[in-house]
């Protein structure tokens, strides 16, 4: 059974007409002959809300004894003994008696959903458990009954019943929300201006925020990348750098300036973890992003550009903010750096600000290169000190004519070994402290000029002096070896991490997968290898980059996957300690392709199992709805030429408009069925051409009765790339149907418009419609929805036009008419160059 379907009037304070609008609208659902009763709606002796009760069935309450006083509640049981179409409970955060079915109202609710029961609730914003501290700083009052955020956001529709705050005190002032004995009370304390309007700005902004999640789903459901402007979003790139703060300071004041505007700050790890950003600056941003209302996200992208561009646009930012670059003028010979490039590519949707800050060109430092525990800058800088700087020092001191003497020359060379071992390491360190050792004995321990050492205490210095320098170069050493490490560490467990998220996510993208391992590893094509047995050929299973190996042995770095797949990279040889990461990569990759051809098999069923229910179908069409008009075209023949009766020329000429009717309903039948068979075997080619709708839709409706259809094409619409023969069929079957459906006299309207690039044709009726859970099962073959009745079609008509409109590029959907009907939605895109500036709506409807 399907789940019920829940709609909640959210308002923002007690009286703004929530159970009025719940009320009318139950009013409204009667009257087109749905089943809808009230299940327990409380009137608190307000008038106009008790009349609207009337004419409504009610379920019997059931008395609850408690503490000797008898409380009615909604009687769960008897409302699913019942079983209406829509049940309206009021009051949804309310909690039950004690000895009732459930502890809340909105668990009762729940029961009825689960049972099929549309509902239809109410609740004010303060009832919701996350505003609770919110409401009681406003108002000074603790809402005792709340609802989990979780109930309402599940609800399929919320709408906000809103009322100004001076509109609601009058209504209260006028005694149509508390008794005449309250009202003053209320209007001082609870219901002044300012907790109204505060409350009012929280129910406004919730419901935006659950419009937002709507916008999403719809825009990820219909694969739509390009932004919406429909509120301003502010994406604030962060590198690590002090800078970051600068940023989000500009952003927040960018924000400020428009009522709703987000700020979403967002740091891009490369995914090898080398070049990280410090953590502790890293807590400081995210801690005043967070306090100025912002959320702070971490993404691992290797393309900087790329990464931030696709997360923008994924959240449908509509601005950019990015600092001006920390290089220096001579590092941009390696790029334009990631602002240039975000502003190049962000195109007309995004606008991009670069921000100033005194960090500007104060350069970033060169990267830490895959294996170096030092950059090669250093290491050069370091064995310039270690070599050149002692002999530099010697002229210097040699020139002097009284040197400082001797031990504070061997602290002057110690001074060159300990720079050495900063900046290069180790070599450059030792080799300093040999060079100085043999500069200070031959130069400027006595006796001079020799490389013999006459006083003891000038040995022992010397002697000092070189194991000071060897065990500080060894300090340094090893601490650049502990952070090569621990980045090293670091990226492997982002790189797992992020491995493992796709594993978790089912990402069954093979190219994707082997993309990245090429760019974790820096190759230049990677391969994944298979055969049958240990005698079989290889074979490539998927690949990525120029000239991939067709063996494993002729590849730099194989990784075997099991028995019969291997993993093959080219490019250069891999150090021992990365075939751990690989080894994870390539069992990864072994899964995803094992996923992905289950994937294929599945489909493969699937077309089995669709093409036997379509065979199914089309021997129960051809033995009864073809065979139909066929009975009513022998019977009119057998008539004709009997010789027992003598035929009137009325009677003749009925006869044979009924064999006419009858081999028209044939042809129409034995043509979708064909136009079924093209589809289902791809043999559809469009032949695509621009063309006026005015052209086409008008032919499409020669099937239908004179006067059935008001017509509306303006001739402003741009034209449309299309197959003009596929459209006419597509737009007669739908309009057909909608002509079928419509009741008594009631025209079908069919107007087109425009906006953007997209085309619309819209087909409205007035029929009992279509519920949400089977507006996609019309589009399936052999489908008839609800009581159509035998003989009305095979059920392809509606298939056969999504199908032409797909295979054009174009969309074919189905809506709820306003008022009550149904309304496809056909959408095509726009030939090039006929984009119009602005929207082209219908004008009028001509008959």
């Amino acid at each position: 059974m399907a789940r019920g379907k829940l709609r909640i009037y959210l308002g923002a304070a007690p009286g703004v007409g929530k159970t009025y609008a719940m009320l009318a609208e139950a009013h409204r659902r009667v009257e087109r002959g749905t089943d809808c009763v009230v299940a327990f709606v409380e009137h608190h002796g307000r008038q106009r809300t008790e009349v609207l009760l009337h004419g409504l069935e009610q379920i019997r309450r059931r008395d609850i004894e408690y503490r000797s006083a008898v409380f009615a509640e909604m009687d769960v049981d008897a409302v699913l003994e019942r079983a209406p179409a829509v049940a309206l409970v009021d009051e949804l955060a309310h909690t039950n008696v004690p000895g009732s079915r459930n502890a809340k109202r909105w668990q009762d609710v729940e029961e009825l959903l689960k049972a099929g029961i549309d509902v239809v609730s109410t609740v004010n914003i303060q009832h919701l458990e996350s505003l609770g501290d919110v409401v009681e700083s406003i108002t000074g009052v603790r809402q005792q009954e709340t609802i989990p955020d979780e109930v309402a956001r599940r609800a399929d529709q919320i709408e906000l019943v809103d009322m100004s705050p001076q509109a609601l005190r009058r209504r209260m002032a006028h005694g149509n929300i508390y008794q005449s004995d309250k009202v003053d009370a209320a209007l001082s304390n609870y219901f002044r201006p300012g907790n109204l309007t505060a409350l009012r700005e929280l129910a406004l902004l919730w419901v935006a925020d659950r419009v937002d999640e709507y916008l999403q789903q719809y825009r990820g459901e219909h694969d739509i990348s390009d932004p919406w402007q429909a509120r301003e979003r502010i994406v604030v790139g962060l590198t690590g750098g002090p800078e970051g703060r600068t940023l989000i300071r500009r952003a927040s004041r960018m924000a400020a300036k428009g009522s709703g505007s987000e700020i979403l700050a967002v740091y891009i790890a490369r995914s090898d973890g080398l070049t990280s950003a410090s953590p502790k600056e890293l807590a400081v941003q995210r801690t005043l992003v967070e306090d100025l209302g912002g959320t702070f996200h971490h993404v691992i992208g290797d393309d900087i550009p790329s990464a931030l561009l696709a997360f923008a646009r994924g959240v449908n930012a509509t601005q950019i903010v990015l600092g001006s670059s920390r290089r220096k003028t001579w590092q941009y010979i390696y790029g334009p750096g990631v602002g240039a490039t975000v502003a190049r590519e962000s195109g007309p949707d995004l606008d991009v600000h670069i921000v100033t800050h005194e960090e500007v060109a104060k350069g970033r430092g060169l990267p830490i290169a895959r294996g170096a525990r030092l950059s090669r800058t250093r290491i050069i800088s370091g064995w310039l000190a270690g070599v050149g700087g002692p002999a530099l020092l010697t002229l210097l001191l040699h020139g002097l004519e009284n040197g400082p003497g001797l031990a504070n020359d061997v602290l002057l060379f110690l001074f060159m070994t300990v720079t050495a071992a900063l900046l290069g390491g180790l070599a450059p360190a030792l080799a300093s402290a040999a060079a100085g050792s043999l500069l200070l004995n031959y130069w400027f321990t006595p006796p001079t000029h020799t490389l013999t050492v006459q006083d003891p205490e000038n040995f022992v210095a010397i002697v000092i002096f070189f194991a000071v320098a060897v065990a500080v170069a060894s300090v340094v050493d090893l601490a650049a070896r502990r952070t090569h490490q621990a980045a090293r560490l670091r990226a492997e467990s982002e790189i797992l991490s992020a491995l493992a998220g796709s594993v978790l996510r089912g990402e069954t993208a093979l190219d994707a997968l082997l993309d990245r391992v090429r760019e974790t590893f820096a190759m230049e094509s990677v391969a994944l290898l298979e055969r049958r047995s240990d005698v079989d050929p290889w074979t490539c299973a998927g690949s990525v980059g120029p000239a991939p190996v067709a063996r494993p042995d002729d590849a730099d770095v194989d990784m075997p996957v099991g028995d019969h797949m291997a993993l093959a990279l080219s490019g250069r040889v891999l150090p021992a300690e990365d075939r751990r990461v690989l080894g994870a990569f390539a069992a990864q990759a072994a899964v995803v392709l094992d996923r992905q051809r289950l994937v294929g098999e599945a489909e493969a069923a699937r077309r089995l199992a669709e093409g036997n229910r379509i065979r199914t179908a089309l021997l129960a069409a051809v033995s009864h709805d073809l065979r139909t008009p066929l009975a009513a075209i022998k019977a009119a023949v057998s008539s004709l030429r009997s010789d027992d009766v003598a035929w009137s020329d009325e009677d003749e000429a009925e006869l044979l408009a009924a064999i006419e009717d009858g081999a028209d309903r044939l042809d129409h039948l034995v043509g979708n069925l064909l136009d079924m068979s093209r589809l289902q075997t791809g043999t559809v080619t469009p032949l695509i051409r621009e063309i006026d709708l005015d052209e086409v839709v008008p032919m499409a409706l020669g099937g239908v009765p004179e006067g059935s259809v008001d017509l509306d094409i303006p001739e402003t619409l741009p034209m449309v790339a299309v197959d003009p023969g596929l459209l006419e069929r597509a737009v007669a079957n739908i309009v057909e149907n909608a002509v079928k459906y419509s009741p008594g006299r009631e025209r079908v309207a069919v107007a087109a418009s425009s906006l953007g690039e997209r085309v619309e044709l819209r087909v409205a009726d007035r029929g009992r419609g279509v519920p949400d859970e089977a507006k996609e099962r019309i589009f399936e073959p052999f489908q008839r929805y609800g009581d159509a009745p035998r003989g009305a079609g095979v059920g392809l008509g509606l298939a056969v036009a999504r199908g032409f409109v797909e295979s054009m590029g174009g969309t074919l959907d189905a809506e709820d008419t306003p008022g009550g009907g149904l309304t496809m939605v056909l959408t095509l895109t726009a030939a090039p160059g006929q984009v119009r500036a602005g929207p082209v709506s219908p004008a009028h409807l001509t008959s």
